[in-house]
């Protein structure tokens, strides 16, 4: 595995398990050369979901756009990115369990949006307002007030 900080190949295993009820192995590692850690993940290869666009058009599901929009949504709060990640590995997991191989875009963006408004609203609104294309500030509270009484 190439160290993400200097990337030299040599590192060592400090500890392994299984998350995603032992679809994923979790593992942490060091460098050998830089003494850097980091993380990687060996997950089961799973056949290719699709997601089926607005416009009609289907492109293979990213996991790196999903966590990017969240990522996005979620500047400046206090969210880790161990969260984000643990949110796109549980709509990415609903999304094979419901959809089979392909679902709607705006399934993963609801499944987003539900994940989100339980973590952080600020976050929650922020990637509501771009997934919803709010125009207006009213679009804007009418979404605050909705939250606020729940």
């Amino acid at each position: 595995m190439k160290c993400p900080f200097c990337s030299a190949t040599e590192d060592k295993v400090l500890e392994s398990r299984e998350v995603e009820d032992g679809n994923t192995i979790r593992r942490r590692r060091e460098c050998l050369s830089c003494r850097g850690r980091f993380t990687s993940y060996e997950k089961i290869e799973e056949r290719p979901l699709l997601v089926i666009k607005r416009d009609g058009r289907r492109e293979q599901f990213s996991r790196e756009k999903v966590v990017k929009g969240i990522t996005h949504a979620c500047e400046k709060r206090p969210v880790s990115i161990e969260t984000i990640e643990d949110i796109v590995d549980e709509v990415e997991r609903e999304m094979h369990r419901e959809g089979g191989r392909e679902v709607l875009s705006s399934k993963v963006g609801e499944l987003v949006m539900e994940k989100l408004q339980a973590i952080d609203k600020v976050a929650y609104i922020r990637f509501a307002s771009v997934y919803r294309k709010f125009e207006h500030v009213s679009e804007f509270l009418k979404e605050v007030k909705v939250l606020t009484a729940s």
